[in-house]
């Protein structure tokens, strides 16, 4: 298995796949790596060779946000939000729907105790 910036990714996938393995990464930014590094899409990921991995990596490392950087500022927004005491901020610590969705019959499949909304009147 290849590992990119410190990943594993499935090398019997074809590489445009493979690369969707790493947190931040889409197929879209997949396919525009793949062409700024004039490589083959259609390549399995297990024929990459030792210089193409290390292009790759050093293109991730400097013009994409990856990983645990982008895990460390998706965590830091939502920190943010709570801090500032926004309705959002405030959904997120309640561990509620944050976007508008409804909660009067689905949101409760969320991990830990369980959340009581509002009572169902008779």
């Amino acid at each position: 298995m290849p590992r990119v910036i410190g990943i594993d990714i499935p090398d019997n996938k074809r590489l445009v796949i493979s690369l969707t393995y790493i947190y931040g990464i889409g197929s879209y930014v997949a396919k525009e790596i793949i062409s700024k590094l004039s490589l083959d899409p259609d390549m399995k990921a297990r024929d990459l060779t030792e210089d193409q991995i290390a292009q790759l990596n050093s293109m991730l490392q400097n013009d994409y946000n990856v990983e645990g950087d982008l895990k460390r500022e998706v965590q830091n927004n939502i920190k943010r939000l709570i801090s500032i005491h926004c309705y959002r901020g405030m959904r997120h610590r309640l561990g509620l729907p944050v976007r508008g969705q409804r909660t009067r019959t689905n949101a409760r499949t969320r991990k830990g105790k369980k959340k009581s909304v509002a009572n169902k009147k008779k």
